[in-house]
């Protein structure tokens, strides 16, 4: 029997001999079968070690006298021994090279493991439960965009999956916020991406990347692949003509298709940058306030001190993979989506508009063990339908993505204008001078024009007193516009969600 489960020295055992192959063997060279064997008689401590080609004969009839002598054992027996060896090998080889390189194991869930993810999927409060989870899975605070990406990424598995962009400053921790829920993903559905050249995408197996997660480091290393990002993520597919030589010398024109849809999310510091890629995509704005830096500070010093237990986040991270294995495509249908609104604040309401329809729908499909399954009557499609609960549970979700996106603000200008804000407040100020608030808030001073240019443009702040050549001081004309925007988008959810409520009541 060949005994491979050590890739640097195979086993293989019979009646009279055993036989070690130091190394493994060669996956390429098909022409020859070079290993280096170790033989020994069974419950014998006499070995001989000898490199040798199993396909050249005359290399293996040596081998074979050798064994017999210096072991002391017939040649036939070696012989036969050898013969089935090399023909295991082979075998062996043959079946490795059927496998693709690249191709990442499928893990098949226990019985275990299938009843605890259904188990947590019928449970009640699921997505605060799943929360919990992420939370004990190490994502430490991001409390609302942990469970929003989470989501984001569970919509791989629809037919209009959802996508995301992590924004924040260097060393905020989007990417690490990003690759931290991405683990919580099983591995053969999803695509990690460092760097990746223009036309990569395109030789791609045409199915391969279908309902697949897409992980983008830094979209600022991977700006010759975002136009075909976008034709995958508005067209579901892709297609690139080239031209191809035939083994005859041909030239012919081929398509290389590859088809979605996919879910995609990448990393940023330059929100303006990215603005096609962002109206298709939920923009997500890294927590980078003093209670977040205390917490994170936090767990890297239990972790330093051996004080976090990394058994309960394995077994957090196991149960939210298993629960994503378990998750199946089904047709949703939202009764509530005609009576649904958006606040007219909102820029570019129509993809919004589409975005918070699925973000709905996804909330539906999560929770697909929560719902009874109905049928069309002429079709006999299956499918589940959107509660209240389920857009309740979207519209916390969405409010600040909301309320960013009626920002009139980028978002790194509008954590500057809010924390400005605080100060004055705090220090009960009224006006203030840029040297003063570099200082304060510690803003790099490029930066610090941009955003005060900004906040003029948009009439936010104006300017009290001073000359071009003395400086001037700078006062803010409103306090309450966000605050405004705020209100506006939580008294439209609560009149909707009342409205459905007596709607489904009468």
């Amino acid at each position: 029997m060949l005994n491979t489960t050590n890739p640097n020295n195979y086993e293989y055992t019979t009646k009279y001999l055993e036989i070690s192959i130091l190394g493994g063997i060669k996956l390429n060279h098909l022409e020859a079968l070079r290993v280096t064997l170790g033989i020994n008689k069974v419950k014998s401590e006499t070995k001989l070690r000898h490199n040798v080609d199993l396909y050249n004969d005359n290399q293996v009839e040596k081998l074979v006298r050798k064994v017999a002598e210096r072991i002391e054992i017939g040649t036939s027996i070696v012989r036969q021994c050898l013969q089935e060896l090399t023909n295991e090998l082979e075998q062996y080889r043959l079946s490795q090279l059927d496998i693709d390189e690249n191709e990442i194991p499928i893990k098949e869930l226990s019985s275990t493991e299938l009843r605890a993810a259904e188990a947590f999927l019928k449970s009640k409060n699921l997505l605060e439960k799943t929360n919990e989870l992420i939370e004990q899975s190490g994502v430490i605070g991001e409390e609302t965009n942990r469970l929003l990406m989470y989501l984001i990424f569970t919509s791989r598995k629809s037919h209009n999956p959802l996508h995301c962009i992590s924004l924040g400053t260097s060393g905020s921790g989007k990417t690490h916020l990003q690759s931290k829920v991405a683990e919580l993903i099983p591995d053969h559905e999803k695509v990690e991406i460092t760097v990746l050249s223009e036309n990569a995408f395109y030789y791609f197996n045409r199915t391969e990347l279908r309902n697949k997660l897409i992980l983008i480091e830094d979209l600022d290393g991977a700006e010759s692949v975002l136009y075909p990002l976008r034709e995958l993520q508005s067209k579901r597919r892709i297609t690139k003509t080239v031209v191809h030589k035939d083994r005859k010398g041909t030239t012919k024109t081929i398509h290389l298709t590859v088809e979605g849809p996919v879910s995609v999310a990448g990393c940023t510091t330059q929100e303006s940058i990215y603005e096609d890629n962002s109206n298709r995509s939920f923009l997500l704005y890294i927590d980078e306030s003093k209670e977040q830096d205390q917490k994170i500070m936090q767990y890297q010093r239990l972790i330093s001190a051996g004080k976090v237990n990394i058994d309960a986040e394995l077994k957090a991270k196991n149960i939210l993979q298993s629960v994503q294995m378990l998750l199946q495509p089904i047709k949703i249908i939202n009764p509530y989506a005609e009576y649904l609104e958006l606040p007219q604040s909102v820029f570019k309401p129509r993809r919004t508009n589409s975005h918070y329809l699925q973000l709905i729908e996804v909330v539906t499909f999560y929770c697909q063990y929560q719902r009874p399954k109905k049928y069309d009557k002429q079709t006999g499609e299956e499918y589940i339908e959107t509660t209240i609960e389920d857009i309740q549970a979207a519209n916390i979700l969405l409010h600040e993505v909301l309320l960013r996106k009626s920002d009139v603000l980028s978002g790194a200008c509008r954590n500057f204008f809010e924390m400005l804000k605080t100060y004055l407040k705090t220090h009960t100020q009224t006006i203030f001078t840029n040297k003063e608030i570099r200082h304060i808030l510690r803003i790099n001073p490029s930066n610090q024009k941009r955003y005060m240019l900004q906040l003029q443009e948009a009439g936010l702040i104006q300017k009290a007193k001073g000359d071009k050549r003395n400086g001037y001081q700078y006062e803010v004309t409103t306090y309450e516009d966000y605050n405004t925007t705020h209100t506006q988008i939580e008294q439209l959810f609560t009149n909707t969600i009342k409205q459905l409520e007596v709607q489904s009541s009468s």
